[in-house]
C-alpha cells in the first residue's frame, strides 16, 4: 500500500502528529500507520560547504584571496546528528513511499531544514506542505486536510537558501577580510564576522559607549497631594510646553535646577485649580483570538506560565 512519508523538525512534534492523526506504531525513531510514515530531523542535519574541486586558500590570510566565491555549494551531513540523516534517507527510498510531506516548522528556516534534506538525497518524489500556526490536536487534522501545493512554497526555499548562501560569504570573507587588517602590523587576531553577530556587537558597543560616556546630572521633580471632593490624590508637575529633542534625559517632568523646582513650587502651594477631563467615543476593532502558540506567548509575558502549563491548562 502506497504511504507518505513525513518529515518533521522535530522529535516532539512528529509525536504531537502522530497523536493528533492517530493509528501509529511506534518503530524507534520513526511511526507508521496504514496511510503514513512519520519521522523528523533533529534541527539542522546539513550544513553549507564548498565543493572538493574548489581551492579555498589556507594558511595567511590576506586580501590578495579574497573574495571568497565558490561556483556552487555543495552540503555535508552534521556529524553529531548523521544517523538521523541516514534513517530519512532510508525512509525516503522505501519503494512503498511515494510521497513526502514536509512538515517542518511554518518559517524561512524550517523550510529550509527540509530543502538540505530532500536536496541531499536527490528526491524526486512529488511533495506537499503542512503549514501549522499552532499545535492543537484540531489545527494539526486541519492542516493535513488542507496541505499545501510544494510550488507555492518555493519563493519561500529560495529566499531560506539565500540567506544560508549569503551567510556563509559574510562570515567567510568578512572574516577574513577584518583579521587580514588587525594583523597587518604583525601577529594573528582573529576578528569574526557575521551577518547577525556583527550588528548585535554594534549594538553592544554602541550602547557600553553611552554608558562610558554619560556624564550624571541632577534634576527635580515637583510632587504635590491634591484635595478634592471625592478624596485625596497624588500629582506631579510636568511641562505642557515639552518637545522632544535630541536630548533623551529630558523629559516633561523633569525639572533642572532647584531654583526652577523651588519657583514652581511657591506658584502652586494652597492655590486652587480646575482639573477637567474630555472624553470622546471611539472605536477599536476586536483583537482576533488566540491560537495556542500566542497564547502561550502572552501567558509566559504576563504570568510567567512555560508552555507546557499553559497547554495542560488550555
Amino acid at each position: 500500500m502506497a504511504k507518505k512519508l513525513i518529515i518533521a523538525e522535530k522529535p516532539s512534534v512528529a509525536a504531537d502528529i502522530s497523536r493528533a492523526l492517530g493509528g501509529f506504531t511506534r518503530k524507534g525513531d520513526y511511526f507508521e500507520s496504514d496511510k503514513y510514515v512519520l519521522s523528523s530531523a533533529v534541527g539542522h542535519l546539513l550544513e553549507l560547504v564548498v565543493p572538493e574541486e574548489f581551492e579555498v586558500k589556507r594558511g595567511k590570510w590576506s586580501f590578495k584571496h579574497l573574495p571568497v566565491i565558490p561556483p556552487r555549494f555543495t552540503l555535508s551531513p552534521l556529524e553529531k546528528s548523521e544517523q538521523r540523516l541516514n534513517l530519512l534517507l532510508r525512509l525516503m527510498k522505501r519503494k512503498d513511499v511515494t510521497a513526502l510531506i514536509n512538515a517542518c516548522d511554518a518559517g524561512r528556516e524550517g523550510e529550509l531544514i527540509f530543502r538540505y534534506i530532500v536536496q541531499h538525497a536527490k528526491n524526486k518524489k512529488p511533495i506537499e506542505r503542512l503549514w501549522l500556526q499552532s499545535m492543537t490536536q484540531q489545527s494539526i487534522r486541519q492542516g493535513f486536510a488542507s496541505l499545501r501545493a510544494d510550488k507555492d512554497l518555493m519563493p519561500l526555499a529560495d529566499a531560506a537558501k539565500s540567506r544560508s548562501e549569503a551567510d556563509w560569504l559574510v562570515g567567510i570573507n568578512g572574516t577574513r577580510a577584518m583579521t587580514a587588517f588587525n594583523s597587518k602590523e604583525g601577529g594573528f587576531y582573529l576578528t569574526t564576522v557575521g551577518r547577525v553577530q556583527t550588528p548585535t556587537l554594534a549594538i553592544l558597543v554602541e550602547r557600553e559607549d553611552k554608558i562610558r560616556a554619560f556624564t550624571p546630572r541632577d534634576y527635580w521633580e515637583v510632587h504635590a497631594r491634591f484635595g478634592a471632593k471625592a478624596g485625596e490624590y497624588a500629582g506631579r508637575w510636568f511641562d505642557t510646553g515639552f518637545k522632544k529633542d535630541d536630548d533623551a534625559e529630558r523629559k516633561p517632568e523633569r525639572v533642572w535646577s532647584a531654583e526652577d523646582a523651588t519657583d514652581i513650587v511657591a506658584a502652586t502651594r494652597g492655590k486652587s485649580g480646575v482639573a477637567s477631563e474630555e472624553t470622546k467615543p471611539a472605536t477599536q476593532q476586536s483583537p482576533l483570538l488566540f491560537d495556542l502558540t500566542s497564547l502561550q506567548r502572552e501567558a509566559n509575558a504576563r504570568f510567567g506560565f512555560p508552555a507546557r502549563m499553559t497547554l495542560s491548562l488550555a
